[in-house]
């Protein structure tokens, strides 16, 4: 009997717009589900590419040039899919990741202006066939997310990018809901956390409900 596939679930968002904690809030009702669940994120996921992350993220003297930065995305992904997500989905476990590729065409591509068909073709040529089952869009004003990391004080290069390229971030990920709708699940991240996780609740169950079933 051939195995069935996982189902593979990704979470997207801008900054200070509350991954983190959403991103533990849904693992656990997949958990409580009672599914067999790989929680991972990118930049990252194996060692090799957590050192990725490392490049990409932290700040340094010398600047990091826009094709650098999607390069290095794309290689730490190629190695995330080939070691954790592949094998994963292959084994019948569902996949939880922090980012995909839509952080991609949101961040280098919207906030950017990388060529979109440049970054399409990478897509295919890491990626394959390969994309989510279902994203959540963890979506709220650029002002209301600001506040939040400043006030937690920014921790890496990414942050400290202007709300300019935040707009052109989010504009873009609304941009790929509109393409996309059945994909996605935009959830209203300026609400408090009880009422965003409230709305991952509803957002979730039909899908727990429709695996079982």
């Amino acid at each position: 009997m051939t195995q069935a596939r996982g189902l593979f679930i990704t979470v997207e968002g801008g900054e200070g717009v509350g991954k983190s904690t959403n991103m533990a809030f849904i693992a656990e009702q997949i958990k409580l589900a009672g599914f067999d669940l790989v929680i991972t994120r990118e930049p990252g996921g194996t060692a090799l590419a957590e050192q990725i992350r490392d490049l990409f993220l932290n700040r340094r003297a010398e600047s990091v040039a826009e094709m650098t930065e999607l390069l290095l995305v794309f290689a730490a992904r190629a190695q995330h899919i080939d070691r954790i997500i592949q094998p994963a989905l292959s084994a019948g476990q569902w996949v939880l990741c922090d980012r995909f590729t839509d952080a991609t065409y949101a961040y280098q591509g919207g906030g950017r202006g990388l060529n979109r068909d440049v970054i399409a073709t990478l897509e295919k040529l890491v990626q394959g066939e390969l994309r989510p089952d279902i994203t959540f869009l963890l979506d709220a004003p650029i002002d209301i997310g600001s506040a939040r990391v400043a006030a937690r004080g920014a921790e890496d290069r990414l942050e400290l990018e202007q709300s300019e390229f935040f707009e052109k971030v989010r504009s873009t990920y609304l941009a790929r809901v509109a393409a996309e709708p059945d994909r996605f699940r935009v959830i209203d991240a300026a609400q408090p956390l009880g009422d965003v996780q409230s709305q991952l609740r509803v957002a979730l169950t039909p899908l727990l409900r429709r695996e079982h079933g």
